[in-house]
């Protein structure tokens, strides 16, 4: 059971990827921790629901670079962001298309470098540390079947997060990623309902289960506060083990 409390009062923090999944659970955590939470997503419903409970919503496809640029441009100066939301188009390596790839590389990296790149510059302009926490993937360090595109935007978004980790620590801003394993979110349960595929993969992790979207919200929320203020451009593997072998 997770007892780590973390208090965010008077923060700011930014949550993509927010109406659903690993960052619908950090939306709530930051909440209960006293955060201001600003939650960009697609599902209306969803950001209805958050909206309810005190976050600020954003509704915005983040590959349509117009919409993402309208919705960062109207935001306040952040005290932390968590590039959360991603997409998984699954197909062999063999087969795959041009379309797949450009939409899996447009919603994994190249928003998550805008966001980041706009609020970092907020940052900078105000003189606010902060920190940024781009959720990653097991999948950037390990090769999973049918997930080329996958694993190649993970990758791009483990070395995204060194630069900006370069460039922008001397402002005090520290960015970091976590690689969680199949966590059980709506797109992991399509990934990976599959017996041949989710048996193999259950084995191959030492703790013998895949994660819940709380196991990786508490580590992301322990890099987003002061108890990390010396931990800056690591990649850090929330994964049971997995990417030990």
């Amino acid at each position: 059971m997770n007892t780590a409390h973390f208090d965010f009062s008077g923060q700011r923090i930014l949550v993509t990827g927010a109406s659903s999944g690993i960052g619908w659970e950090v939306a709530q955590q930051l909440l209960i921790s006293g955060a201001e939470v600003y939650a960009l997503g697609r599902d209306a419903l969803a950001l209805h629901k958050l909206e309810a409970q005190g976050c600020h919503v954003l509704r915005a496809d983040i590959g349509e670079a117009p919409q993402l640029a309208t919705v960062l441009a109207g935001l306040p100066v952040m005290h932390g962001l968590v590039n959360c939301a991603g997409i998984s188009i699954l197909e062999a390596a063999t087969e795959v298309s041009a379309a797949a790839f450009d939409q899996v590389m447009t919603v994994n990296v190249r928003a998550a470098a805008m966001v980041a790149a706009s609020v970092a510059k907020a940052m900078i302009g105000e003189g606010v540390a902060g920190s940024i926490v781009n959720v990653s993937s097991q999948a950037s360090l390990v090769a999973l079947d049918d997930h080329l595109s996958y694993c190649a935007s993970k990758g791009a978004m483990d070395a995204m997060t060194r630069v900006q980790c370069g460039e922008w620590g001397r402002h005090g801003i520290r960015v970091n990623s976590v690689n969680p394993t199949v966590t059980l979110t709506p797109m992991a349960q399509m990934a990976w309902s599959e017996p041949s595929k989710r048996d193999p993969a259950l084995a191959a992790i030492p703790l013998g289960r895949f994660a819940q979207t709380s196991e990786v919200a508490a580590p992301i929320l322990f890099l987003l506060s002061s108890a990390a203020s010396m931990i800056s451009g690591v990649s850090l593997p929330i994964d049971g083990g997995y990417t030990s072998r």
